[in-house]
């Protein structure tokens, strides 16, 4: 009987096979890394070094100008200042209003460019035409529309009998006012958005839903809404972090006014009229745990539903 061969004799062979595909991997991956860095150079200088230099500045009295000095967590007793606690409480109640509007808006837009018909496309340019505009121009523009004395929606109003309105006097104008604006500006953007999401779903699944006898609203609740979902989330979350970064449109056009004073107003008004930029730096700490913590609740309350 032959001697059976040793179970190690092709180790090395193996070895010499593998030797390469490793050092193969790891060429790659320093290539990889080299293609990487330029990118990550650009988020560690833009990012990362201006939000740590943002909690020190927090920590410390920071002024305009002069010299830093540090001061614990003095900074952070602007949190409690009543400017601040409504503030925060307008931001919020701006941004729960125009995610609700925005939302409506954009989606029944999105319905109606859906399908392929003759002169849609005129439509879709048309509700996305807006959004080509910049926040600043688009404040000024309703500010100009807005304006009491000669106000151009005012000349109508008055034509009709209607009498003139003060869109920006009163609180409840000026935000309703701003809405409107901001409705404008971002409807087409977000109805965009939704489309994208509308047309990935598969006209079959619409077909089978006609075939057992579903109505409008059953398909829109039972089709369209949970496929949706993905898209729903990415507008959500893009509305509600803008609504709560919000300064252009309540600086032009009420200047923080009539209680419609934002964290981002706020923020400017502790840096460069206070001239105190270590409260800013805190009211920025603030705002970001908003952002994160709204954010991240929207994310988890939508990976729930889609879970269940």
């Amino acid at each position: 009987m032959l001697p059976s061969r040793p179970a190690t004799g092709g180790t090395p062979a193996a070895a010499r096979s593998k030797k390469p595909t490793s050092e193969l991997a790891r060429r790659r991956q320093r290539l990889g890394w080299l293609y990487s860095a330029p990118m990550a150079l650009v988020v560690v200088v833009f990012f990362v070094l201006p939000l740590a230099l943002m909690f020190w500045m927090s920590f410390n009295h920071w002024p305009l100008l002069g010299a830093s000095a540090p001061n614990g967590v003095e900074n952070y007793r602007a949190l409690s200042d009543p400017l601040f606690v409504r503030a925060l409480w307008f931001t919020v109640k701006y941004a729960v209003v125009t995610t609700v509007v925005l939302s409506l808006v954009a989606f029944g837009m999105a319905l109606l460019v859906q399908e392929i018909r003759p002169g849609v496309g005129f439509f879709r340019t048309i509700y996305f035409l807006p959004a080509a505009v910049g926040l600043g121009s688009a404040s000024l523009l309703f500010y100009g529309l807005y304006n009491t004395g000669d106000s151009p929606l005012n000349t109508t109003l008055d034509a009709i009998g209607i009498g003139p309105v003060d869109w920006l006097g009163t609180n409840n104008s000026a935000l309703l006012s701003t809405i409107g604006m901001i409705t404008w500006r971002f409807a087409g953007f977000y109805m965009l958005i939704l489309l994208t999401g509308l047309h990935s779903i598969s006209p079959m699944l619409y077909e089978a839903a006609r075939t057992d006898g579903a109505s409008r609203w059953q398909t829109m609740r039972h089709v369209t809404l949970p496929l949706l979902r993905p898209t729903l989330a990415l507008m959500l979350v893009l509305s509600v972090t803008g609504s709560l970064l919000a300064f252009e449109q309540f600086f032009i056009m009420t200047g923080g006014r009539h209680d419609t004073t934002t964290l981002a107003v706020d923020i400017y008004r502790e840096a460069f009229l206070s001239q105190d930029l270590g409260r800013a730096a805190a009211v920025s700490v603030a705002l970001l745990l908003v952002l994160i913590l709204i954010n991240g609740a929207q994310l988890r309350l939508l990976r729930r539903k889609d879970s269940s």
